[in-house]
């Protein structure tokens, strides 16, 4: 049976980088991280908060007046979870020992269920607001696309809720010294 690389950790055996013809290119990546299950839960909360922040922006801001402070915690909460992730992914690819330093400590266990609960908070708001103030829009006037937008919005919301959960649970398990 053919070996797998071990993706998330990088011994001295493994090399660097990408290579391209005879070279090696962005030695300075660790794109063991990307690929591996911490990396990779990195990134799809990225993409969600990403989605999330294009439709609260695009859809949302317009109508800020009709949604209220739901559209304000939501904004808040997906760009507040959009940046730290963010910079968390950038320490953990370009620094083995921020990983191991970082996932050791309680931070990133308090930070994940901080915006677990940050995320099914403002989804459930942002949910409660498009029900009462754009639903009743959505249903008299033609081409009102403010409310399926927040409608993707929270539910996308409740889906980076429960990935921020996942990823609390596998920080806390790597705090308490299991892998």
């Amino acid at each position: 049976m053919r070996n797998m690389p071990n993706f998330g950790t990088r011994n001295m055996s493994q090399p660097l980088g990408i290579k391209v013809c005879c070279c090696r290119v962005f030695t300075c990546i660790n794109f063991g991280f990307v690929f591996s299950r911490g990396g990779l839960l990195k990134l799809m909360q990225l993409g969600v908060a990403t989605l999330i922040e294009g439709l609260l922006i695009e859809f949302g801001v317009p109508y800020a007046n009709n949604i209220g402070q739901a559209l304000t915690s939501f904004l808040a909460t997906s760009g507040h979870c959009f940046t730290t992730t963010g910079i968390l992914l950038l320490c953990y690819c370009f620094s083995d020992k921020s990983y191991s330093l970082i996932r050791q400590s309680l931070f990133e266990t308090l930070f994940n269920a901080l915006a677990c609960f940050m995320y099914f908070s403002s989804a459930s708001y942002m949910g409660f607001a498009c029900i009462v103030w754009l639903h009743p829009q959505f249903l008299i006037r033609p081409g009102f696309w403010a409310y399926p937008a927040m409608t993707a919005a929270y539910y996308m919301g409740f889906f980076a809720g429960f990935l921020h959960a996942i990823d609390a649970f596998l920080a806390f398990k790597h705090f308490r010294g299991g892998r």
